[in-house]
């Protein structure tokens, strides 16, 4: 069987027990080098076979899919975050599916949820914003035309961008054509890692301090008036707002 692990943002202990469990009694782990860390196949058999995704091709990590299934071997295939998000797992999925070999996913903690413990903040904050956008900049892999950022940008939600932090000074130019240039804005450095950072601004001095910290790359940028004070209090805890389980009182 082939497990697809989400390993978490960074802290090994963001892992979930169900992977853990998996990766623990695995008898091969290939897992994205590049992004996850290394401590969350450190509870590891001994003797299971450990792969490096990062300098492996999608036919080389098949290869090794193929052959250790075949041999009745247990595969963990460990993803960064969550495999949903930027993890390129249904490439996998399908080409497995075509040899019949079987797969489950185990999913995992996302970035963008451990950037906001990190930042402590709330993406959706009733009467600011109740939707959240995940997207990147268009790099070496394009994106739909109606998805670029001046695109996504018109609906000044909450928005966090991946795999763009190198690119953050035409990042803010293109979040710009629809946000205020003074609406805040925050770079997060390898969120939930010991060595995470934060850089706070607004999308006028941002690019500017991130530039100032060396932050080139593992890191998300978030932007929103969610990062603000100014809010209104939800009505799931209201006094006066009757609910399932709960009956109102009558305003005063």
């Amino acid at each position: 069987m082939i497990y697809f692990i989400g390993a978490g943002p960074g802290d090994p202990e963001l892992l979930t027990i169900k992977g853990k469990k998996c990766i623990d009694r695995a008898d091969v782990i290939i897992y994205a080098g590049s992004l996850v860390n290394e401590q969350v196949i450190e509870t590891r058999k001994p003797e299971a076979k450990v792969y490096n995704s990062a300098y492996m091709t999608l036919e080389q990590v098949l290869k090794v899919m193929e052959e250790s299934a075949g041999a009745g071997l247990s595969v963990a295939r460990v993803h960064t975050g969550d495999p949903s998000v930027f993890g390129a797992i249904r490439e996998q999925m399908d080409a497995l599916d075509k040899m019949g070999i079987p797969y489950t996913v185990i999913p995992g903690v996302s970035s963008f949820l451990g950037a906001a413990a990190s930042l402590k903040k709330e993406y959706t904050l009733p009467g600011v914003s109740q939707t959240v956008i995940l997207t990147r900049m268009e790099g070496r892999t394009p994106v739909p035309e109606r998805e670029k950022i001046t695109e996504l940008a018109k609906h000044r939600a909450t928005m966090v961008i991946f795999l763009s932090v190198g690119m953050i000074e035409e990042l803010c130019e293109m979040l710009c054509t629809s946000y205020d240039e003074d609406t805040p804005a925050a770079v997060v450095y390898k969120a939930t890692w010991e060595d995470e950072r934060i850089v706070r601004g607004t999308l006028k001095d941002i690019a500017g301090k991130v530039k100032e910290a060396g932050i080139t790359k593992t890191a998300l940028t978030v932007v929103g008036n969610f990062l603000g004070d100014d809010y209104e209090l939800s009505k799931l805890y209201d006094k006066t707002f009757t609910t399932e389980f709960r009956q109102g009182t009558a305003k005063s």
